[in-house]
């Protein structure tokens, strides 16, 4: 899990972070910071044991901590998150020692965390994707009557 930790210090992530954290202070509805980033992260690498996809820990845990990483761009400048994210997630990855293929695989799933069609997929893009939606406490949110998710969207209880 070095190249993970590599992540973590990387100075793009951190200044990412950071933006996200200081334009959500005021914010009521889920956050996107490094809470809901780790419990992203272990919930898709449960789901990969869970059903035996034998997933990389490394890919499961690098694609988590980057797929919100351009929500600053989507706050301050009405760039889609996950099309930032992935431009982000391409330069962290190659500076934490990715192999082209390895980041392939993150800035796809991150690229299509926000597409349903993905969701069945026994792979990395789909256990990203679910796990992004299962990671949401809708069910016990005190901004859930002010929330404008769609009922069908919302997270009805712990599922992992």
């Amino acid at each position: 899990m070095e190249r993970v930790n590599q992540i973590l210090r990387h100075p793009l992530f951190r200044d990412k972070l950071a933006e996200i954290d200081r334009l959500e202070r005021e914010r009521i509805f889920c956050g996107h910071g490094m809470e809901h980033l780790l419990s992203v992260a272990r919930l898709a690498y449960l789901r990969s044991l869970e059903e035996n996809l034998g997933l990389d820990q490394e890919l499961i845990y690098a694609a988590a901590l980057l797929h919100d990483i351009g929500r600053g761009d989507q706050y301050l400048r009405g760039v889609p998150h996950d099309r930032a994210g992935a431009v982000y997630a391409e330069q962290i990855l190659t500076d934490c020692g990715f192999s082209p293929a390895e980041r392939e695989a993150v800035v796809q799933a991150i690229d299509c965390h926000r597409s349903p069609e993905v969701a069945a997929e026994p792979t990395l893009r789909g256990v990203l994707y679910q796990a992004d939606k299962e990671s949401r406490l809708c069910f016990c949110c005190p901004a859930a009557e002010q929330c404008n998710w769609p009922e069908e969207r919302r997270s009805k209880g712990i599922r992992r």
